[in-house]
């Protein structure tokens, strides 16, 4: 059969979501979809409740399982799905969330209708703690974006312009495999480090505000630190790594119009992991020094390029001051003004 839609969905250990992933792709009303597995090495029944879809389900036929040979991490799930996907279209799904039964089939047709790079969906986020539970609807307005930097310019034109997640958008493969994108091996804002450049590479956009996703925030999920006695140093060291990553890129979009924008808003990036770290050093093993904190602050870029700034001047030098103050200081600054 040839599939004009891919659904890739992770798996390590979610044996008691999976069902739920699973039964709302597979309710999808568009019919050409494949719906990749990638084992991540999971230690549980994931994949094997998985194989009894395959089996059992009448999609089962359209249900392909891939293996990774040992736990790799989220990151590199996805990278393997991007790899793996044999159809125009992508669509990421994580395993313990679900999707609306229109959701391929109003992304497809935007995107056929506009032959657009990407679509987005709106989404529902649903909290979930012990007796806890809360709905909240994220919706987009209903937009077009068809001109070179239109959709970056508006994505960068505040800190939460778009979605920093890699799930609830259709997006034409070859974005990924033309431009050499590839998700960073972490565990916590791998999303993030991904799609702040993503906007970048898209010319036509489509944003949609039909909530098609349902993301469940759970105690435990990979998604947060929220609800945890302790948290590694070495497991945030990685995402301050990764974000390193998304600084040193900067110089790609030097002269873009977006440029400032976007500088600003990977440092204020930068700014809330580090006023994370210190709300939270605490219960971080082992704690990180006022040095380490605020070298998270450097700036990619230099302090004249900074005054160039067309927008957020204010700010961008606010950000890059952080950068090369006295630790002590720069650290007092982050916890009390913004």
């Amino acid at each position: 059969m040839q599939y004009e839609v891919t659904i890739g969905i992770p798996v390590y250990n979610v044996e008691k979501y999976i069902r739920r992933a699973m039964d709302s792709a597979l309710a999808q009303t568009f019919h050409n979809i494949e719906f990749l597995v990638c084992d991540d090495g999971s230690l549980d029944r994931s994949i094997s409740i998985v194989e009894e879809y395959q089996r059992t389900h009448p999609r089962g036929k359209d249900i392909r399982i891939v293996h990774q040979p040992q736990n790799m991490g989220l990151g590199n799930a996805r990278n393997r799905i991007i790899e793996e996907t044999r159809t125009q279209y992508l669509y990421h799904l994580d395993a313990d969330d679900a999707i609306a039964p229109q959701t391929i089939e109003l992304l497809f047709n935007a995107a056929y209708k506009y032959n657009a790079d990407i679509v987005y969906g709106s989404y529902k986020r649903i909290t979930e703690y012990g007796e806890e539970k809360k709905e909240e609807d994220f919706r987009y307005p209903s937009m077009l974006f068809l001109k070179e930097n239109e959709f970056a310019s508006w994505v960068y034109r505040k800190y939460d312009g778009i979605q920093a997640m890699t799930w609830n958008f259709l997006i034409d493969v070859n974005i990924y495999r033309k431009n050499d994108l590839h998700h960073q091996p972490v565990n916590f804002w791998e999303d993030f480090t991904f799609t702040i450049d993503l906007p970048v590479y898209i010319t036509k956009a489509v944003l949609l505000p039909n909530v098609t996703y349902y993301y469940y925030c759970r105690e435990g999920s990979l998604s947060n630190y929220q609800k945890r006695s302790q948290i590694s140093k070495e497991e945030i060291k990685k995402t301050i790594n990764a974000i390193s990553v998304v600084k040193n890129r900067s110089e790609y979009v030097k002269g873009k119009p977006y440029f400032s924008s976007r500088m600003c808003k990977v440092m204020m990036t930068c700014f809330f992991m580090a006023k994370h770290i210190i709300d939270n050093n605490y219960i971080i093993q082992p704690a990180f020094s006022k040095e380490e904190i605020q070298n998270l602050m450097s700036s990619p870029i230099s302090f004249f390029e900074v005054l160039s700034s067309k927008k957020y001047w204010l700010k961008n030098v606010y950000l890059y001051l952080l950068g090369i103050l006295p630790p002590s200081l720069s650290v007092w600054l982050i916890k009390h003004f913004y």
